[in-house]
């Protein structure tokens, strides 16, 4: 049985995380939850003792001295370098252009946390089995909340002999009363944007639906350049690639879509209140990180990341308090969603 080849998208422009996350350093390559960047902790999460191949990683010219920095010298590791950003069905395509018809693509995201690497590895194992079998499968993310700020999934009937279903219909984020609905039913999981797929069967549907996509992929590729172990598309070619997200380009038309439940712990650190929740808090919820210290006092689900300067907080509640250098962001819980507006994250 061929290898899964873990196929990671790197990339983002850091104004959600700021002023922590930089658009010269986002957060993939920083070391939010553990000591491990999310990058790093992406990579690690596919061995080649659980049936995974080298990674193919797709990133752009400004992340690349970050990316080969974090692999550390893996063996047979490669990197496709985008000559300018064109979402993910573009990216992913990329890849598959570099692979033999066959293979299994197991597609991440690099800057998603997971706190359940071992449930994640069983759901790429049920993932890649079911693309074998001609399936275009995402992951199903327990939803655990009724979140307004992902996209959902809704299962469909169960596919014989495997632990995955159709995928019954994608649904756009919802606003709050749709997502209760949603998270009461127990019908409808989060979509991660965690996906396997055949390359053959992948880059058909991409023809199938988006044809100038596939085509124009297929040319920056075939005009591309190796060096080493980085691979350049054609620029000129992929400058004129459409662009468009694997989601809207390719899962939500096929007729073989499939989802894989997976309760994983996951969370995309979407956000600075996110990232609170994905970390170790006390018994009041609070949390601190960072090389600064912090004193609390009388606070509950206070946040708290300093890279230097100590930090004294009283009597609040719902508050994320971020210093970086000369940065300082102050902010509720209820406005961290505003924090990529700031003139700060915009005008980096």
């Amino acid at each position: 049985m061929s290898q899964i080849v873990p196929v990671i998208l790197c990339g983002g422009s850091g104004t959600r995380l700021w002023p922590r996350s930089r658009v010269a350093k986002p957060k993939p390559f920083l070391p939010l939850v553990g000591e491990s960047t999310l990058f790093e902790a992406t990579v690690s999460r596919c061995p080649p003792d659980l049936g995974f191949a080298a990674p193919v990683v797709v990133t752009g010219r400004q992340h690349l001295e970050h990316v080969e920095a974090q692999l550390h010298g893996q063996e047979g590791a490669s990197v496709i370098v985008e000559p300018a950003a064109r979402n993910t069905a573009a990216a992913i395509a990329l890849a598959a252009c570099r692979l033999p018809d066959d293979a299994v693509m197991l597609v991440c995201p690099s800057d998603h946390h997971i706190g359940r690497p071992d449930v994640f590895a069983r759901a790429a194992a049920a993932a890649a089995a079911l693309a074998r079998d001609g399936w275009l499968v995402s992951f199903g993310i327990e939803a655990t909340a009724p979140e307004t700020g992902f996209g959902y999934l809704r299962r469909g009937e169960a596919i014989e002999g495997t632990p995955g279903f159709r995928t019954a219909q994608f649904v756009e984020k919802p606003d709050l009363e749709r997502a209760r609905a949603f998270l009461a039913e127990g019908n409808y999981a989060w979509n991660g944007g965690i996906f396997a797929f055949r390359v053959s069967d992948f880059m058909a549907e991409l023809a199938a639906h988006r044809p100038q996509i596939a085509a124009k992929v297929r040319e920056a590729v075939a005009k591309g350049t190796l060096d080493g172990h980085r691979f350049h598309p054609d620029a000129a070619t992929f400058a004129e690639v459409e662009s468009d997200s694997v989601d809207y380009a390719v899962m939500e038309n096929t007729r073989r879509a499939a989802l894989v439940p997976a309760d994983m712990e996951w969370s995309d650190i979407g956000n600075w209140h996110a990232l609170h929740e994905a970390l170790d808090r006390d018994a009041q919820g609070n949390a601190a990180r960072g090389a600064g210290e912090a004193e609390l006092v009388d606070c509950r689900n206070v946040l708290v990341d300093s890279d230097g300067p100590r930090v004294s907080v009283i009597g609040l509640e719902n508050v994320v308090v971020v210093v970086d250098g000369n940065d300082i962001l102050v902010t509720t819980v209820q406005g961290v969603q505003k924090v990529g507006k700031l003139s700060g994250a915009v005008n980096q």
